[in-house]
C-alpha cells in the first residue's frame, strides 16, 4: 500500500479533477453540500450559456409558410370568421419571435385571448439564409400584405419594437387594410430623444455595418448583433446575471425562468445583410420614414396617411426605443388626437412585451381598446 510523503501538508491532492470531491470529503458532510451546488451551478450556466431554441408557449399552428416567415395562428377553434385579426408583429432585429408567447402566465398572445381578442396571430420570422441576403424592407412588407389579404383583407396590427416601424409602414401604405394600430417600443422617429441607439447610429460609419454583413456572406449574423446587445450592459450579462444564478441554484421556479428566457435571448437570429443596411442607414441615420422620404413598394410613405386609432406603449427606462422615439408618433401621424392613446410604464425595452407586470396591468386594456376599435 502506498504511504502519503509525510512532508506534504494533509490537504494536497496530486489529482487536481478529484480536488472538490476530496475537498468536501475534508470538509464533511457540509462540503458535500457545497460540492452537489457548486456541480448544479456549472450545469445550469452551461444550460443557459448554450441553452436550446426557445419554444412557444401557447398551442397554434402554421397557417402560412412564406420566404420571410411562419404565420402562426393562436385563434381557438370556434373564434368566429369574420373578426378582424390582431396581427402581432414581431421585432425581426436578431430574436425570436416567440417574445410574444414567452411562457404561460407570461404571454402577450395569452393576454390578448384573455382580454377578448378573438383571432390572434403572429409573425414567426425565420432567421436568414444565404439564399435570402438580398431580401430588403419591400420584401416584408410584400409579405405582410399577403398576410392580410388572406385573412380577410383588414387587420389589427401590434408592431413591437422593430415590428412597429414596419407596422406603422404597412398602415401607410395600406391605410384601408388597418383597423387599428399598436406601437409598443417602437422607433419611429428615431432623431428623438438621446438614447444609446441613437448615439451609435450617428457616430458609427456605415462601412463598421457593411463590414459585418460582409463577414457574414451578405448576412448580418445574430452571434454578432447579441454580443453587441451584450457589451450595452456588459456587467450585468457577464457577471451579475451568474451570481444571480448561484444564489438561486436551488431555486427551481428561479432556474426554469431562467432557462426559458436564456433560451431566447442566445439563439438569435440571422439578418438579410441588404434588409439590415436599408434599416440602419435609411431609418436610424437618415431618418426618412419620418420625415416622409422613405419609399415603401414604390410609393413615398407618409406618416399622415395612417389615420386609424393608434395606441402608443413605452417603458420608463428603455434605452434601446425611448419613450421620445415612440411618442413622436403622435405628431407625425394622421389619426385625430383623440383617437391616439399613448401610455408610460415601469421598466425597460423587453419587459414591455414579456414582462410579467406589464402583461398583467397594461396589456388587458390594450386589447380591450382594440377590440372595441378594430372589431376584434
Amino acid at each position: 500500500m502506498a504511504h502519503q510523503d509525510p512532508h506534504l501538508p494533509q490537504t494536497e491532492h496530486t489529482v487536481p479533477w478529484f480536488w472538490p470531491l476530496a475537498a468536501g470529503i475534508e470538509m464533511g458532510e457540509a462540503g458535500f453540500d457545497l460540492f452537489r451546488q457548486n456541480m448544479k451551478f456549472i450545469e445550469e450556466a452551461a444550460e443557459i450559456t448554450t441553452p436550446p431554441a426557445p419554444e412557444w408557449a401557447t398551442a397554434n399552428r402554421v397557417v402560412r409558410d412564406l420566404d420571410t416567415m411562419r404565420l402562426r395562428d393562436f385563434s381557438a377553434p370556434d373564434a368566429p370568421a369574420d373578426a378582424v385579426p390582431v396581427i402581432v408583429d414581431a421585432p425581426y432585429a436578431g430574436h425570436h419571435s416567440t417574445i410574444a408567447d414567452h411562457a404561460p402566465g407570461q404571454s402577450l398572445v395569452e393576454t390578448l385571448l384573455a382580454s377578448g381578442a378573438k383571432r390572434v396571430f403572429v409573425t414567426d420570422w425565420k432567421s436568414a439564409t444565404p439564399e435570402m441576403r438580398d431580401f430588403d424592407i419591400d420584401k416584408y412588407l410584400a409579405e405582410i400584405n399577403v398576410v392580410v389579404d388572406d385573412l380577410g383583407g383588414r387587420a389589427n396590427l401590434v408592431g413591437l419594437c422593430q415590428g412597429g416601424w414596419m407596422s406603422a409602414m404597412y398602415a401607410a401604405r395600406f391605410p384601408g387594410k388597418i383597423a387599428s394600430l399598436v406601437l409598443a417600443g417602437s422607433p419611429i422617429d428615431t432623431d428623438a430623444g438621446d438614447g444609446p441607439i441613437r448615439k451609435m447610429a450617428h457616430e458609427t460609419p456605415l462601412s463598421f455595418y457593411q463590414e459585418l454583413v460582409d463577414s457574414g456572406d451578405g448576412r448580418m449574423l445574430g452571434r454578432n448583433m447579441l454580443a453587441g446587445w451584450k457589451n450595452m450592459h456588459p456587467m450585468q450579462q457577464y457577471v451579475e446575471k451568474y451570481l444571480d444564478l448561484y444564489a438561486h441554484v436551488n431555486d427551481e421556479n428561479y432556474i426554469d425562468r431562467t432557462e426559458r428566457f436564456e433560451a431566447w435571448y442566445e439563439n438569435p437570429l440571422d439578418l438579410p445583410g441588404r434588409y439590415y443596411l436599408q434599416s440602419i442607414e435609411l431609418l436610424f441615420k437618415d431618418n426618412l420614414f419620418a420625415k416622409g422620404e422613405f419609399t415603401g413598394l414604390g410609393r413615398k410613405l407618409n406618416l399622415k396617411d395612417v389615420t386609424c386609432p393608434t395606441f402608443l406603449l413605452a417603458g420608463e427606462s428603455d434605452d434601446i426605443t425611448t419613450r421620445e422615439q415612440v411618442f413622436a408618433a403622435r405628431g407625425l401621424l394622421g389619426t385625430p388626437d383623440a383617437q391616439i392613446e399613448q401610455k408610460l410604464v415601469p421598466g425597460g425595452h423587453i419587459g414591455l412585451f414579456m414582462g410579467a407586470r406589464t402583461l398583467k396591468d397594461v396589456w388587458p386594456g390594450i386589447a380591450e381598446w382594440i377590440v372595441a376599435k378594430g372589431d376584434a
